[in-house]
């Protein structure tokens, strides 16, 4: 019998977070390539594998000294090798989530609400878009507004993660309005955003990151 426990939000959880999202995004490669073929120009799966591989080399080479430097390790390696728009957009989003998580030694609630909302903030300000444009932010909005209630840094991180998921889900019926989706218009619609859908992906591993499963035995 299993049990589950719930590690704290520091440098190791952020290290270990950025493991998640590597594993993930490589396992959902193909399903987001295919997402942003519909729509886009179909690079996006292949972008976010190749530049969260790129985080894990840099994170091979020894642990991050703080929550802070891990996410600024993974800003700097997104920008250098994502192309596209999802190299600027969450190079700009990692960054400015560093800078939010400031000295902090570990996250709580509403550090957790700051960082993603730092993160939020960056995309709009790189990228231009509001919600209902069919773009990331249709899944960075809700998950920043759902952090904003728990003080527990993990409860934070999985109202973020499922607000996430569902914000990225009602991006289907949208006409897009901006990126190449854009130019399809009315076309766009019943296709699910490739960049939404990878935000969900990245904020899921942020929640898998934080918990453990562990046997009943080690439980004390």
């Amino acid at each position: 019998m299993g049990g589950v426990t719930v590690t704290a939000l520091d440098a190791a959880w952020a290290d270990r977070w950025l493991r998640e999202c590597a594993r993930v995004l490589a396992e959902r490669r193909e399903e987001l390539i295919e997402l942003d073929r519909a729509i886009g120009d179909g690079d996006h799966g292949e972008n976010m594998d190749r530049g969260f591989r790129a985080v894990v080399a840099k994170l091979d080479e020894g642990p991050s000294e703080s929550v802070a430097a891990a996410l600024k390790l993974a800003a700097m390696t997104l920008m250098g090798k994502v192309g596209g728009a999802a190299g600027p957009l969450y190079g700009t989003a990692f960054l400015r989530a560093s800078v939010a998580a400031g000295d902090r030694d570990k996250l709580d609630g509403p550090a957790v609400e700051a960082v993603l909302a730092a993160a939020r903030d960056g995309i709009v300000a790189r990228g231009k878009a509001e919600p209902g444009d069919k773009t990331m932010v249709d899944a960075w909005s809700p998950a920043v507004k759902a952090a904003a209630t728990p003080a527990d840094g993990e409860a934070a991180l999985e109202a973020a993660a499922s607000a996430a998921e569902a914000g990225a889900q009602a991006t289907k019926p949208l006409v897009a309005r901006k990126g190449r989706a854009s130019y399809l218009g009315s076309r766009s619609v019943g296709h699910l955003d490739p960049g939404a859908i990878s935000t969900a992906y990245i904020l899921r591993a942020a929640v898998t990151a934080a918990v453990s499963e562990i046997s009943a035995g080690d439980v004390e």
